[in-house]
């Protein structure tokens, strides 16, 4: 009997071990919320960011970086670096088309947003 309560009170321990280990931090929904309320305290960036980026990354569907998902760009910022995604802006990615769809933006307004979003 007590070899039968020590397994599981062992099973018992693991499971919980297991679940709190699954769990993996903010929610999509939380994500997506943070995501829809962000807004570039520059002017200029706001408006580019209102009209252009926010139009896929505060929509999950799309499967573009929620706005604000640190762990979600700093893994694209570890892999290419921040001019590395600049050029994947200008020549477009996935279903990014080329420029973000700012042909006006400039290098420095790409890197901005990119800050912006990855919220460094």
């Amino acid at each position: 009997m007590f070899r039968i309560k020590s397994v599981l009170l062992c099973l018992l321990s693991l499971s919980i071990l297991m679940i709190t280990a699954c769990d993996t931090g903010e929610s999509q929904k939380q994500k997506l919320s943070m995501a829809q309320n962000l807004v570039p305290h520059d002017q200029k960036i706001a408006e580019i960011y209102q009209r252009t980026c926010r139009n896929c990354h505060t929509v999950l569907a799309t499967g573009a970086p929620l706005v604000g998902d640190k762990s979600a760009w700093s893994e694209l910022i570890a892999q290419s670096g921040t001019s590395g995604l600049v050029d994947n802006v200008i020549n477009g990615k996935g279903g990014m088309p080329p420029f973000g769809l700012c042909m006006e933006c400039d290098m420095d307004d790409f890197s901005k947003l990119i800050d912006f979003m990855a919220q460094q």
